[in-house]
């Protein structure tokens, strides 16, 4: 049997999954559940849209609970525990500049399963993370993008 997936996240964001997780198996499935019996009083099924939808959102649906308890069984609860502040590690937020006069970004190292890159949230699975974990305050890194190389200088940690 292959060997499951280890995802990495914060406290909250286990927290926000289980809350999503008791909110598909309670509200979710039952709204889905109702919309399938209301489509099946319109008749044929097999020329039946809103039957279709239906089963179509409760696949996603039960695809999702499956998903998140599969994230939620195999959660390692990330902790900063580094003993030097001032290198990057998993959870910790970085600010950095793009040089050579760029401006400063600021993104928090998270695991992928709660990574949102609009919240400033990314994944310590993309390039970007990649090359700034386990470097430290002042170093200059070369990040690896599909447009190309990006050099950036790490201005904080914290």
């Amino acid at each position: 049997m292959a060997e499951e997936k280890s995802f990495y996240m914060t406290e909250e964001g286990k927290k926000n999954l289980e809350s999503e997780l008791h909110e598909l198996k309670t509200e979710k499935r039952k709204e889905v559940v109702e919309r399938i019996k209301t489509a099946r009083d319109f008749g044929d099924l097999s020329e039946n849209s809103e039957y279709d939808a239906a089963k179509d959102e409760q696949a996603f649906v039960e695809s999702r609970i499956q998903q998140i308890e599969n994230m939620i069984r195999n959660a390692v609860i990330i902790e900063n525990t580094s003993d030097n502040p001032d290198v990057v590690t998993l959870g910790k937020s970085v600010t950095f500049q793009e040089l050579p006069d760029g401006d400063e970004e600021e993104y928090t190292i998270v695991g992928s399963a709660e990574a949102d890159p609009f919240e400033g949230k990314i994944s310590n699975e993309s390039p970007m993370a990649q090359s700034l974990l386990g470097k430290e305050i002042g170093d200059k890194v070369t990040v690896q993008t599909p447009a190309g190389d990006l050099k950036v200088k790490i201005i904080s940690v914290s």
